[in-house]
């Protein structure tokens, strides 16, 4: 019987520190970050501060999606940079058809449609030049917790061989005016008297995955040993429901009940500067102590990159497995995030 789980065999990044996966991880591991002001002004007419990757080092859109109607800004900026990192992830991977079960921004704020649909996934093919199998891939409009629910089906097509290899990613902008000006009113924007606050970021990040031990001919960076996913009926724009923390919670519930054996001695948070998610995870690690070292170590990129919304949660699993390889943090690791919505999930990752 195949062992459960994951091997990841590459990664691919694109983020305001780096324009490679290597490249952002030895700048989040050194502290740099890269938070400007923008020409964005806020409702008090002061710059806002975001994490942007430069507008020149993005490629420009493919001229067959330069013809498309309709297309927002934002999903162009997505695509710009959703491409390069989908491209350095299947570099010199066999050819042929590859499924991506890609993470993208949740239908926020309430009322609009999400901005990544079934359609991107045909627009993303054509800015990579990469051929993807689009009969077996798949959207998950959760934020940055959707990576874990597109983790979660990969592992499951993996272990079913309804794959042999599949590509999971995550990607999203928070430059979009609409949203930017909301979050504004709410004040959970990092700004000029605002300290409970976030600073919005930008970023694509693709994992090519395969089952364990089938590394066709290469080295597995990590393994993913398990994924755990539930839903947050407190979350923050819920309807009056207590936030009692309990999604976090029963994701890693159901990672660690998948990943028997020793504990956890990193986690990678998804913080992205907000309090408001320190709740959940104090929940979550009182109930799972026995599961984690006294002595983890505890990361949250996102003080390098901000919020990378969608992106942020298959960043962090990126990291972690260049971490991991590279001997820069011990394992075991546990990975998770949560999202504005409903979504949290989780992830344990090993070296291989």
């Amino acid at each position: 019987m195949a062992a459960p789980g994951a091997d990841i065999l590459r990664v691919g990044m694109v983020s305001s520190v780096g324009l490679s996966a290597e490249v952002t991880s030895a700048a989040v591991r050194a502290g740099i970050s890269r938070f400007q002001e923008t020409s964005v002004l806020d409702r008090r007419f002061n710059p806002l501060v975001m994490a942007l990757v430069a507008t020149p080092d993005l490629p420009p859109l493919a001229p067959v999606i330069e013809k498309t109607a309709g297309l927002t800004a934002r999903q162009i900026r997505m695509l710009r940079l959703s491409g390069p990192a989908l491209r350095a992830c299947l570099e010199g991977a066999p050819p042929g058809l590859t499924a991506v079960l890609l993470a993208g921004p949740e239908a926020f704020p309430e009322g609009r449609p999400a901005p990544a649909g079934p359609v991107f996934l045909e627009q993303l093919a054509a800015q990579a030049d990469i051929a993807i199998d689009l009969a077996r891939s798949r959207v998950f409009p959760a934020g940055r917790a959707g990576v874990f629910l597109a983790l979660a089906a990969a592992l499951e097509g993996l272990s079913a061989r309804r794959y042999d290899r599949v590509v999971v990613g995550g990607v999203d902008t928070l430059l979009d005016l609409y949203l930017l000006g909301t979050l504004d009113l709410e004040e959970r924007l990092r700004a000029h008297g605002i300290f409970d606050g976030f600073i919005p970021g930008e970023g694509a990040a693709f994992l090519l995955l395969a089952r364990p031990g089938a590394a066709h001919g290469g080295t597995a960076l990590s393994r993913i040993v398990s994924v755990g996913t539930a839903d947050e009926e407190g979350h923050r724009y819920n309807n009056g429901a207590a936030y009692r923390g309990e999604g976090l919670d029963a994701a890693m519930k159901a990672a660690f009940a998948a990943a028997p054996g020793e504990s956890v001695r990193t986690v990678v948070a998804g913080f992205n500067g907000e309090t408001f998610f320190a709740k959940e995870w104090g929940v979550a690690l009182a109930r799972h102590k026995k599961r984690i070292a006294e002595d983890f170590v505890l990361e949250h990129p996102a003080d390098c990159v901000g919020d990378a919304g969608a992106a942020l949660g298959a960043m962090l699993v990126g990291l972690a497995a260049l971490s991991l390889v590279e001997g820069h943090r011990p394992s075991r690791c546990l990975v998770w995030a949560p999202s504005d919505l409903t979504a949290r999930g989780a992830a344990i990752l090993d070296k291989v």
